[in-house]
C-alpha cells in the first residue's frame, strides 16, 4: 500500500499551496487535489492501493494554538528581517528555533500516533 501525505505549505500571502509526499516522491499544487494528481502520475501501476493523509494546520494536543500563533508571528518578523537585512534579536531568534524544534517533535509524535491508529 502506498501512503500519501498531503501537507499545506503556508505562503507569505493568506493562501497556501500543497505538497503531496509518498516515500521519496513529492509534488506540489495550488490545491490538495492538484498536488495529489501530480503525485499519482508518478506512481507505478503496482502502487494501486493508496492511503491518503491530509494534514491540517489546526492546533492539536501536540502543538497548541498559542505555539502556532507565536511561531507565525516570529516567522512574520523573521521574513521582514530577511527582506530588510535586519536579523531577529537574539532572544526572538532563540524562541523561533525552539518553537521550530517543538513543532518538529510534534510532527513526529503526530505521525507516530497516526501509525499506531493504522495498525489497529
Amino acid at each position: 500500500m502506498t501512503k500519501v501525505a498531503i501537507l499545506p505549505i503556508p505562503t507569505e500571502k493568506a493562501d497556501a499551496s500543497y505538497c503531496a509526499v509518498a516515500g521519496n516522491r513529492q509534488s506540489h499544487g495550488n490545491t490538495a487535489g492538484e498536488a495529489l494528481d501530480a503525485l499519482t502520475a508518478q506512481l507505478s501501476e503496482d502502487e494501486d492501493s493508496t492511503l491518503i493523509i491530509v494534514q491540517s494546520l489546526r492546533p492539536d494536543r501536540f502543538f497548541n494554538v498559542g505555539q502556532q500563533q507565536r511561531l507565525a508571528e516570529l516567522m512574520r518578523r523573521w521574513r521582514i528581517g530577511r527582506d530588510t537585512g535586519q536579523p531577529l534579536p537574539t532572544g526572538e531568534q532563540a524562541d523561533l528555533e525552539a518553537l521550530v524544534e517543538v513543532e518538529l517533535r510534534a510532527a513526529a509524535t503526530r505521525a507516530a500516533a497516526l501509525a499506531d491508529e493504522l495498525k489497529r
